[in-house]
């Protein structure tokens, strides 16, 4: 098995975190700095960090967090801010946040261990819509709108096509729902300033199916298994 693959079934990181470990030279087999791509077999001893990793059988966990805004979705920070481990129950077992979203963005984020569903859910050929309640400074149409639904150019590349809704509008602001099927840095903020607006708050409220419901911010629940069942369909 791969070294990337065996550290996200036992709920050390995804699989693109625990790549980013071993470049760092944070992970060992049986005493020797890991290389990308080496393998892992029973009876290798495995460290990051120096802590042994257990080769039992992990059990694993599935949770969904109203993540607040001014929160890292990382598992740690070399800068010290609050990341979405803070906000755990200690009854919580060793799960990492799937995907990310940004400091100054709040809403639905899954957290588990299950390396395999991490990696699909973020995958970029999942396309699995994600939809975001977004507030706009000052007054929008539906008109406004059609660049977004259509693509705009970031970093060179159009965005793929998406859908995008206002729900409430006003002299000071507009609030719009879209929906995006990639998962690009920052995307649904960065559409809206290649059209000259400003996002003043963002809030992811679903990922496909599975929706933010009754959690507050900073809140944490275990998804039942029909939740589960979907998300592994994907």
């Amino acid at each position: 098995m791969r070294i990337n693959k065996f550290l996200a079934e036992k709920g050390i990181a995804s699989r693109r975190h625990a790549d980013e470990m071993i470049s760092a030279g944070r992970v060992k087999i049986n005493g020797q700095i890991a290389t990308l791509g080496a393998s892992v077999e029973e009876g290798d001893e495995v460290m990051v960090d120096d802590v042994i990793v257990s080769m039992e059988e992990t059990k694993l966990e599935y949770y969904i967090m109203n993540k607040p805004k001014g929160v890292v979705c990382t598992v740690s920070d070399d800068r010290g801010r609050k990341t979405v481990m803070d906000l755990l129950p200690e009854s919580v077992g060793r799960v990492f946040p799937v995907g990310r979203l940004d400091y100054a963005t709040e809403g639905l984020l899954i957290m588990t261990n299950d390396g395999d569903l991490a990696f699909r859910l973020t995958h970029p050929t999942a396309e699995i819509p994600k939809t975001y309640m977004a507030r706009i400074e000052g007054t929008l149409t539906e008109k406004d709108l059609n660049p977004i639904r259509s693509g705009v150019e970031l970093d060179g590349v159009l965005t793929k096509k998406c859908k995008a809704h206002i729900v409430e509008t006003n002299k000071a602001y507009t609030k719009v729902h879209v929906t995006i099927t990639e998962g690009r840095n920052r995307q649904v903020r960065r559409m809206f300033e290649a059209i000259g607006r400003n996002v003043e708050f963002l809030k992811r409220v679903s990922i496909g199916q599975l929706k933010l419901k009754g959690l507050d911010r900073g809140e944490i629940r275990e998804l039942t298994e029909m939740e589960i069942a979907y998300l592994k369909g994907l």
